[in-house]
């Protein structure tokens, strides 16, 4: 599968600086969810980038310093446990969504305005063109890209957020509903990382 022909298409429509993007962390029951925004060489392919989840962490870390030092601009958007249960966790995606896009910086710190925007699966309210992909992360190599820098990202957040929380096992779960984190849930109860949205039917349970 050429996972270069959707933005092939964008970029012989004359767009130079496709932002990129993707977010890790919908699904979790703690701490922030993050998004990551980049932007590549027009015609660039890295070899081995795939969506984050189908590869392992190893390989990720990888991918992780090679995809920062080709790219144009890379942005993170990061919206708290706090603001996920006030806004709900779709709106708390799209809103990391846009901020990624905003904090789009070179590598000399320079801010970078995409020229277009390819998002996996949603469209974000940003003024610029943009396209929703379904399964981005699998079809679209720059938007796999992205899924690596925020999975990578978010993986780091949760190592230090460990050393804080050491009762929950993030360092091993990065805050999903394993049996481990409902388990300590139950007896520890929820932090104030927590998404307390998420956690009424586990800890009724408790």
């Amino acid at each position: 599968m050429d996972m270069l022909s959707i933005e092939r298409e964008i970029w012989e429509q004359g767009y130079k600086n496709i932002a990129f993007v993707d977010e890790v962390g919908r699904g979790c029951l703690f701490g922030d969810v993050v998004a990551a925004a980049v932007i590549l060489p027009v015609g660039l392919r890295i070899e081995g980038v795939n969506d984050s989840k189908k590869l392992s962490a190893k390989k990720r870390e990888s991918l992780f310093k090679t995809i920062k030092e080709k790219a144009v601009a890379i942005g993170i958007g990061r919206v708290s446990a706090e603001e996920i249960d006030r806004i709900n966790i779709k709106n708390a995606s799209k809103l990391a969504m846009k901020k990624a896009i905003e904090n789009l910086v070179s590598i000399k710190g320079n801010s970078i305005i995409p020229d277009f925007i390819m998002i996996d699966a949603e469209t974000i309210d940003i003024n610029a063109p943009q396209k929703a992909i379904i399964k981005g992360d699998s079809l679209s190599h720059g938007i796999a890209a992205a899924s690596i820098i925020a999975k990578v990202t978010r993986d780091k957040m949760c190592y230090e957020w460990a050393k804080d929380y050491s009762h929950y096992g993030l360092e091993k779960h990065k805050g999903y509903a394993t049996k481990i984190h409902k388990e300590a849930l139950i007896m520890y109860g929820a932090s104030n990382l927590h998404r307390k949205s998420f956690l009424k039917k586990i800890l009724r349970k408790g």
